[in-house]
């Protein structure tokens, strides 16, 4: 079995600070024994409003939170999923909200881009745009690891069902998702919607969130957990920083797909558009 981790963090607008403290977490991580460690959505800078991420963006495996990447990954010799990371993207209005995952030896093996993004009001009166600085990605990614066939989502992704079934067709284990929910969403939504995606697509779930108060003012809500294909949380953190951990267990993913096949049991010719 490998062991498997996710940090929650409070990240602000500092990146250096930012960097120092998720630097701390992974060390806390290996220490536990992890293999492969998630970091959440936003982990390297927050800032106090929307177009300050302009500032700190980077080109695809230059700049120095690419770097802290690819060191922690070689000192420590461990699998880092960065999620996200603010990208330089064709469109030079916008960057790219760009999940990358590196390995032991610091080399990017692949990267996702966040597809949906966060335009919303809520209730409070608390408003995101994130299409005013984010170009949305538009690939579904499953990448071939030690750990598995891993899937990758950020945040506002999970509540799309579809996404997750497009990895499923692609022999999906495992589905990392760094993520930045809201107080009020996270509180409503983010475990039932966590769970669901693990018990629908018999997979495994590792969400790391951000969690807590910060500089801008925003509170998200954390809970970061690790959930199995059954839909058992192994772990959660509530709230602040710090990390959870779990095995993941290869041999059961197998073992309850085939005593509980409901995926070779969807019906996709009755699922299609009538015309």
């Amino acid at each position: 079995m490998k062991r498997i981790a996710a940090i929650q963090m409070a990240s602000g607008p500092n990146v250096s600070a930012n960097l120092n403290e998720a630097g701390r977490w992974i060390s806390y991580a290996v220490d536990a024994g992890a293999e492969l460690v998630v970091l959440p959505e936003n982990f390297a800078f927050m800032g106090m409003k929307e177009t300050d991420v302009f500032k700190v963006k980077e080109l695809q495996g230059e700049g120095p939170i690419q770097d802290f990447i690819k060191k922690m990954c070689s000192k420590h010799q461990v699998w880092i999923v960065a999620g996200t990371i603010p990208i330089v993207s064709d469109d030079t209005q916008r960057i790219r909200a760009a999940c990358l995952l590196v390995n032991p030896e610091g080399e990017i093996v692949t990267r996702y881009d966040k597809i949906h993004l966060f335009d919303v009001t809520l209730d409070d009166g608390e408003n995101y745009f994130e299409s005013e600085v984010i170009d949305a990605g538009s690939k579904i990614i499953v990448q071939d690891t030690p750990f598995g066939r891993m899937g990758f989502a950020v945040c506002y992704d999970l509540r799309f069902p579809e996404m997750f079934r497009r990895m499923v067709d692609k022999e999906v284990d495992l589905i990392v998702l760094p993520a930045a929910f809201t107080a009020i969403t996270g509180k409503a939504h983010w475990e039932s919607l966590v769970r669901a995606r693990a018990i629908e697509n018999l997979s495994y779930i590792i969400a790391s969130a951000q969690g807590g108060y910060h500089a801008n003012g925003r509170e998200t809500h954390g809970e970061s957990m690790i959930v199995d294909p059954w839909g058992e949380v192994k772990d959660r953190l509530e709230r602040g920083s710090g990390f959870v951990i779990a095995d993941l267990d290869q041999e059961k993913i197998n073992l309850m797909r085939k005593q509980f096949p409901v995926l070779k049991h969807r019906k996709l010719e009755c699922y299609k558009k009538s015309s």
